[in-house]
């Protein structure tokens, strides 16, 4: 297994799958093990699970994490700013242009033919991806038990979080009634307290607030876009900072543009401060997530090394799988709601599995255009 990357492989990587990561977080993270488990054996099957497991301990953009894990991992320093970076900034100026077109016109460009699409066909690539990790972290019948129980919780609307440290948490204290041993502690498992810093301004008040808010957000979320976007409608719709049919729109321009759907923050900012607001907002929601990284990552092998904690990453890896599944589960019955949708999901599925050298770029492609002919009918 390969120990160290050049940051140039690093950054060719990543900035691919920022601008093809079409699908939200669960699609990112099959589209990442596909590039650096598969393809390009940068590590194994465990240790990608580990960093999953890592990933979702953290408050954040789980797929922008993961991506500064391995870059992390595979580069040290330069490679956590490089994947990060990578992964964020084709986002990020798409949905610039996308803004600055808002203000000018007010409204969007349909692409409700191609988004209707494109959701079946990334259903089966996450479906693709997660199997072999699916395999790989039920490791015993109490880990199965643990996953079965966090897919069930997570169906019904149980918080991840709470589901991710309970798994945790459960292993553990199975691990400690079966192996009789007291000399493994939690004590390296520290939940990341969000420290306050002095509200600075940047050039208006404007913007200090975005600041403020958004880099709180980026500290303290843990789940979807979908709940950002539930923040946003408490934070600025009810403040009057931002209409709702801005945010509806923001949350539109998150479906359709690759990449982290945290970038839909730059469309915010752009609505209600211009370039400036835009440039603020995004560098506080992804702010945090680097320094969450950088302070974790150096933590992993500690917790491999003891048994207890060993544990309890592997029953957080379990219910991250579960997690991940329950997502296209849900996805799944938004998304697949007629013929035309079972049609696309059933041969983005057997082609995903029957071709598993395939790009994923390409079954999204396909999926698109697909749903765009068939959309006609």
């Amino acid at each position: 297994m390969q120990e160290n990357v050049n940051v140039k492989e690093i950054a060719k990587v990543f900035g691919k799958l920022g601008i093809i990561g079409f699908g939200g977080p669960a699609a990112h993270i099959a589209m990442m093990r596909d590039e650096v488990v598969v393809k390009r054996k940068w590590m194994n099957e465990q240790h990608f699970l580990d960093l999953l497991g890592a990933t979702n301990l953290i408050p954040g953009p789980n797929s922008t994490e993961m991506a500064i894990h391995i870059g992390y991992d595979k580069g040290g320093w330069k490679g956590l700013l490089t994947a990060g970076l990578c992964f964020i900034l084709p986002a990020v100026l798409i949905t610039g242009i996308l803004a600055y077109l808002y203000s000018l016109y007010g409204q969007l460009p349909e692409v409700q033919p191609f988004i209707y699409g494109i959701k079946p066909a990334i259903i089966a690539i996450i479906l693709a991806a997660i199997y072999p990790l699916a395999k790989q972290s039920v490791k015993s019948i109490n880990l199965g038990f643990i996953g079965i129980t966090v897919l069930l919780a997570a169906v019904f609307g149980v918080n991840e979080i709470y589901l991710m440290f309970g798994a945790g948490l459960l292993a553990f204290g199975l691990y400690k009634i079966q192996s009789k041993q007291k000399n493994d502690t939690l004590q390296s498992i520290v939940p990341l307290t969000f420290l306050q810093i002095t509200q600075t301004t940047f050039g208006t008040a404007v913007n200090a607030k975005l600041f403020w808010t958004f880099l709180k957000i980026g500290s303290i979320l843990y789940g979807s876009g979908y709940v950002l976007f539930a923040f946003l409608d408490t934070e600025l719709v009810a403040t009057g900072m931002l209409t709702r049919q801005q945010l509806m729109d923001a949350i539109a321009v998150g479906q359709f543009t690759p990449g982290p759907v945290f970038s839909s923050v730059t469309f915010i900012g752009f609505q209600i401060n211009g370039l400036s607001g835009a440039i603020i907002s995004t560098i506080a929601i992804f702010l945090p997530s680097f320094v969450f990284v950088a302070l974790l990552n150096p933590l992993m092998k500690k917790l491999r090394n003891s048994k207890g904690l060993s544990a309890f990453l592997d029953a957080v890896n379990v219910a991250s799988v579960a997690i991940i599944i329950a997502v296209c589960y849900e996805m799944g019955k938004e998304s697949i709601t007629d013929w035309r949708t079972i049609l696309i999901a059933i041969l983005s599925i057997a082609i995903t599995f029957g071709y598993k050298k395939l790009n994923s770029a390409f079954v999204v492609l396909g999926g698109s255009l697909l749903g765009y002919v068939l959309f006609q009918i």
